[in-house]
């Protein structure tokens, strides 16, 4: 907590605004939008980084929050107060710091895969930018941040050491599918346990769940593109991959909240709408794009550079 006095002696209308735009950076939706943009036009070996990466370590991260259960730096504090209006975007408990692993995974992934030294750089300070950013706003502590940096950079490396060479084995495929769907059924499993014994509120494990079942949704998804759908990331002008990607999109946004009214927001209901949107975006889509966009589907797939 000193370190977050220290910081909060420093604030001031200018920095809540930077700080903010910041850790903006580490939210969902631009998330998706990366991760599709990097699947369905640039390099699905690289996508398939990202997403091994992201999804253990959000699964790991969410599971150590509902174990440990630490509580906010207000609620540890009482006399402490973050920066006004971010602690609506604080959602359950505070160690590892969630926002700091999604980017961390997004940006950390892209930058081990890009060769491009000074766009390297960049891709892997601004995880740590976002990580300052959310002990600014005063949402988490020094330690929230630094476990979140050190246990997704590592699955990072792993996953790179996955994914180089040997880019059509099916059985790799199928162990890394298996290996994201156990993290994915652990912490269902501690969720579940800790909610029905009545150790943590409902609203505490909703996070769990969703990024379990955006897990499977990814794992299930990268089998059976790799193995039976395989489309071309090319398409034949920029035009088309523009199109390609505001449809893709619009299906995520479509199925995200048109999936609310239909299936609900309750705990599976939550669940399977993000294995849904998964879906989508890993199997559905794809289809789509083999139909309509790809431009040659025996043209080798584009690296990050």
């Amino acid at each position: 907590m000193e370190i977050l006095r220290l910081i909060e002696s420093i604030r001031s209308p200018f920095l809540d605004t930077v700080l903010g735009l910041i850790t903006r950076l580490g939210e969902e939706t631009i998330g998706i939008v990366i991760l599709c943009l990097v699947f369905w036009c640039i390099s699905k070996r690289a996508a398939y980084v990202i997403g091994v990466a992201f999804f253990l370590s959000s699964l790991t991260v969410q599971g150590m929050k509902i174990t440990f259960r630490i509580d906010r730096p207000w609620v540890l504090d009482p006399t402490f107060e973050p920066v006004a209006g971010a602690k609506e975007y604080a959602t359950g408990y505070s160690f590892p710091s969630g926002h700091t692993q999604s980017a961390t995974a997004l940006y950390g992934s892209l930058g081990a895969q890009i060769r491009h030294k000074p766009l390297k750089i960049v891709l892997f300070i601004i995880p740590v930018l976002i990580a300052f950013s959310r002990m600014y706003l005063g949402v988490h502590t020094l330690i929230d941040v630094v476990v979140s940096l050190v246990i997704t950079f590592l699955l990072i490396w792993v996953a790179v050491k996955v994914f180089t060479g040997d880019v059509g084995s099916r059985k790799r495929e199928l162990v890394m599918a298996l290996v994201v769907i156990l993290f994915a059924i652990v912490v269902i499993v501690i969720a579940a346990v800790l909610y029905t014994d009545g150790t943590i509120e409902r609203n505490y494990i909703t996070d769990c769940l969703k990024a379990a079942g955006a897990a499977v949704g990814f794992a299930v998804g990268m089998y059976i593109e790799r193995v039976y759908i395989n489309f071309s990331v090319k398409s034949k002008s920029v035009i088309l991959h523009v199109i390609k990607l505001v449809i893709g999109i619009a299906g995520v946004l479509a199925l995200q909240e048109g999936l609310k009214p239909i299936i609900g927001t309750g705990f599976v209901s939550d669940t399977l709408r993000y294995f849904i949107v998964l879906s989508w975006i890993t199997v559905l889509f794809p289809l789509i794009i083999k139909r309509f966009f790809a431009a040659d589907e025996s043209a080798p797939e584009e690296s990050p550079s």
